[in-house]
């Protein structure tokens, strides 16, 4: 055990709508950074600083300085991608292969980078780790000495660093396939223990893959056991304080539930741990062959509703955003500027036809901001008052389908797909400049950051990380998926995005990449978006507003204006109102209400205090940021009444005691 291990202490949580989740992979922490030392690149060990500079113990790399400054802002949790023991990457350092050449010498555009990382992408040091060998173990390529138990101690120093910075911990699960099966691969492990009972089967006798590959079947009480065992093996042996389970909705809500009440059942006293203040989220998608209860109740968003257990909330996504992973990536949304900021792509219709579009997405992203509940009631488009359950999304599904904002996972962007950063690029208009599109970040940022529920960033996104549009950077390489956490460089127009999985679409990312010197914000722009994205943060954790714990707290005090048909499109109005005493609501002591202003517009907003307001005046948090002249102009005419709001930007006033 590491010094200290059975004594330090676990940072609290109150609620879990106090969890707000920094999503990190490992070798991305510290690979490119250049303040930590070089055979700490990629391990466990550069979170620690004892490691890190035995003989100054209070310095920080540049990587743990960045996560604790996230931290004083009021970030909590760090959820690290898979760190079980995986099967897709080397684990001895002297059998990865390395890049042999400067790849910075080619243009922002070429198809060079990409051929030399796809040259060696099955046998370096990186990928993102989705390839279960053996579930209870540590991953022996991020340890310094991969053979023996070293990795068990460094993977505790690693969680224990992290605690000491404040920072909670979740462990990236895979339980709903493995990487092998079969007799014969040195990577099937289950498949040798009971041959054809750990993976689920078509009913013609054949492997389902439609996770990726190996389904497992976790409807067999056995495979149900391992995964109790080995998420209270984690959870008890190693101190992680939250878990996110990869395509969730391949599992069974009592499996589930068992794994709830398994955490629930762990005492502090016997265990070391609370496990009733361990978070559990994960992918509530329903498709193959457990869709729609095919097979079972699955843990799919449609039956989670009551559970607690969180769900990615990808109506935020696609609303905020626009379109959705398998649409076209200039699809536009509420924050990207659909119909008041038209990109000209012909595929979204006329004007009169995007208006409709951008009003309808735009109480998408109402009713993930009031926490995704079936039966929170809000004026619509049409102008009828609608519960989310009775509203649609794409057309044929619910809208809403939670019972608890704890359930509401709210999120833009994640390790899948682009980056915010590279959604922007590829969604507003050639016309908008390096600032105009940092500026879409932030407003993206803040849809997430002031949601009731439970805010999901990647980590990166605050310093508007690019990963050149690669679209599933799963097995790119350090090349594309650096980040520099200093905030010179985004890694934007680093290479044309590896072939395997973008081919298709470099005709439409090349043009894009080639304008890179044009389109690359600067490193001021970089520190300002990273202020702004802080600032943010500390606006969450300054009320219990923004995160109200129950259902019903949010539908007394809670409501939309600028609502309807007859609403100024790419604004959203959200007033939040303080209980009038301690114990009937959410109760701030501090301020009555708080009103947010999202102004997604290219222009300055104006409007008139909402009923009931008054004595406004701009958040402390955004106030303090004295460097950004745009956040400056965001006002409250408390004489007239009125409130200014920057273009692509998001405002808070509060009125206080």
């Amino acid at each position: 055990m590491p010094p200290g291990w059975w004594e330090h202490r676990v940072p609290g949580l109150t609620h879990w709508t106090d969890v707000s989740v920094y999503e990190l992979h490992i070798r991305d922490f510290s690979a490119t950074d250049p303040s930590v030392p070089h055979h700490l690149h990629g391990k466990y060990r550069a979170f620690c600083r004892q490691h890190l500079y035995p003989n100054e113990p209070r310095r920080l790399s540049h990587g743990l300085a960045h996560l604790k400054s996230l931290q004083e802002a009021g970030l909590n949790h760090i959820h690290l991608l898979p760190s079980y023991d995986f099967g897709s990457v080397p684990e001895r350092p002297e059998e990865q292969a390395y890049v042999q050449e400067d790849l910075s010498q080619y243009p922002p555009d070429s198809e060079r980078q990409q051929q030399v990382i796809l040259s060696i992408a099955d046998r370096d040091a990186f990928n993102w780790g989705y390839d279960p060998v053996h579930y209870g173990v540590p991953e022996g390529s991020y340890s310094t000495a991969p053979d023996g138990p070293m990795r068990i101690l460094e993977y505790r120093e690693m969680v224990q660093a992290l605690h000491s910075l404040g920072l909670r911990v979740v462990l990236d699960v895979v339980y709903n396939h493995t990487f092998a099966s079969g007799p014969y691969s040195q990577n099937s492990v289950l498949d040798k223990i009971v041959p054809g009972y750990y993976h689920r089967r078509q009913e013609d006798g054949e492997m389902c893959h439609s996770t990726c590959c190996n389904n497992t079947a976790s409807e067999h009480r056995m495979f149900e056991r391992l995964m109790i065992e080995d998420i209270t093996h984690w959870a008890r042996h190693y101190r992680v304080d939250g878990f996110r389970f990869d395509i969730m909705g391949h599992h069974f809500i009592s499996n589930m539930t068992a794994i709830r009440n398994a955490l629930n059942s762990l005492a502090l006293e016997r265990d070391g741990v609370d496990g009733r203040h361990i978070y559990i989220y994960g992918e509530a998608w329903d498709f193959g062959e457990v869709a729609l209860n095919q097979r079972g109740r699955n843990a799919s968003q449609h039956n989670l509703g009551g559970s607690r257990i969180g769900a990615f909330n990808d109506r935020m996504r696609d609303g905020a955003m626009g379109g959705s992973p398998y649409q076209p990536p200039d699809c536009q949304g509420f924050a990207t500027g659909l119909a008041t900021d038209p990109n000209g792509a012909h595929h979204q219709g006329s004007a009169q036809e995007q208006l409709a579009t951008l009003l309808h997405r735009t109480d998408w992203v109402r009713f993930a901001l009031a926490g995704n509940l079936k039966d929170f009631e809000a004026v619509v488009a049409d102008g009828r008052l609608l519960a989310g359950q009775h509203d649609t999304y794409h057309g044929n599904q619910p809208l809403a389908y939670g019972c608890d904002p704890a359930e509401n996972v709210v999120f833009n962007g994640c390790h899948d797909n682009e980056a915010i950063f590279d959604q922007v690029m590829m969604k507003v208009g050639s016309h908008v400049d390096a600032d105009g599109r940092a500026r879409v970040c932030g407003l993206s940022h803040a849809l997430v950051l002031l949601s009731q529920g439970v805010p999901f960033t990647h980590a990166g996104d605050d310093l508007l990380r690019s990963k050149s549009l690669d679209r599933d950077s799963y097995n790119s390489g350090d090349w594309f998926n650096r980040i520099d956490w200093t905030g010179q460089h985004n890694n934007f127009g680093v290479g044309l995005p590896p072939a395997s999985k973008n081919q298709h679409a470099w005709p439409f990312k090349q043009p894009l990449l080639a304008a890179a010197d044009r389109y690359r914000p600067t490193p001021e722009i970089i520190a300002r978006q990273a202020a702004y994205f802080k600032a943010l943060l500390r606006v969450r954790y300054s009320s219990p507003l923004f995160r109200m714990p129950t259902a019903e707290h949010i539908k007394q005090q809670l409501r939309f204006h600028n609502t309807g048909p007859q609403q100024v499109p790419g604004v959203i109005v959200m007033q939040l109102h303080s209980s009038w005493q301690p114990d009937h609501g959410t109760w701030d002591h501090k301020y009555r209400q708080a009103l947010v202003v999202f102004n997604a517009r290219p222009e300055p907003f104006e409007c008139g205090f909402p009923e009931g307001g008054e004595w406004y005046k701009l958040h402390p948090a955004l106030a303090a940021l004295q460097d950004d002249a745009m956040v400056q102009l965001c006002t409250a005419d408390n004489e007239g009444k009125r409130l200014h709001v920057s273009a692509r930007m998001a405002a808070v006033f509060v009125q206080e005691r």
